[in-house]
């Protein structure tokens, strides 16, 4: 077993560990926004953590530059994403005014 595979697996096992307990947080906490919060470490970094353990797996190459280009764009995305349903959710509710924020 040679050290990049070995940084995979360890990424890989990170990554997985967070997607888990991120699930394991939605199922435990109540609300939409508590649950919200669980959802951004799974988008932020599990995913992007298991893109990179990918990455490193296949070796240089075209297909670890698009593995990696996800990462940094689930990483980029989920945050913006993640508050986007949290502002649509409390214009719902009435906690906001409608409309786009100023």
């Amino acid at each position: 077993m040679g050290m990049w595979h070995l940084c995979a697996q360890v990424l890989l096992g990170c990554g997985v560990a967070v997607l888990l307990l991120s699930a394991l947080a939605l199922v435990v906490l109540p609300g939409p926004y508590a649950r919200l919060h669980a959802l951004a470490p799974a988008t932020s970094l599990g995913l992007p953590l298991i893109a990179l353990a990918l990455a490193l797996e296949t070796g240089a190459g075209r297909t670890a530059v698009k593995l990696l280009f996800i990462a940094v764009l689930s990483a980029a995305a989920g945050p913006v994403t993640s508050m986007a349903i949290g502002r649509s959710a409390a214009q719902e509710e009435g906690l906001v005014e409608k409309g786009p924020p100023t």
